[in-house]
């Protein structure tokens, strides 16, 4: 296991380290992405869809659990599982479909769904380490 750790000064420099990861992304992957609300995950997400060469708009699937993102060099899934109580509200979306597909995933609060996560899954965590600058993170990302 290896682990990369990036300083996000703003949002824009998280964005773009999104991109990146959305353009070394190969099919099958899956991204769990925890941080506190505000972090970034989001804006992670949309860099990641515009690495993957989606054109179009990201929104947060807070309300929905996920949106899906076609048209791009691969797939994209985008979940966010904070409203999930129990892991086996996932079987409603056929959430294997996606996460052992050839799209990628990224999986907002993976904490909620812990059981079904794969092993293999890159976790990143996305956290506030400068309480004087509410815009710098310290991005941690384990493959």
């Amino acid at each position: 296991m290896s682990m990369e750790i990036y300083e996000s000064k703003n949002r824009e420099e998280t964005y773009e380290l999104g991109v990146e990861l959305g353009r070394k992304a190969k099919a099958g992957d899956i991204f769990a992405v925890n941080g506190d609300l505000g972090a970034g995950k989001t804006v992670l997400a949309k860099g990641m869809a515009k690495g993957l060469g989606y054109e179009g708009v990201v929104n947060s699937p807070t309300f929905t659990v996920m949106q899906e993102y076609i048209g791009g060099r691969l797939d994209f899934y985008h979940f966010d599982t904070y409203r999930i109580e129990e892991a086996e509200e996932m079987y409603e979306l056929d959430y294997e479909e996606y996460f052992f597909g050839k799209g990628v995933c990224l999986i907002e609060w993976p904490g909620q769904i812990e059981e079904l996560i794969p092993e293999g899954a890159v976790k990143i965590n996305m956290e506030y380490d400068r309480p004087e600058d509410i815009e710098h993170r310290r991005i941690t990302i384990e493959r």
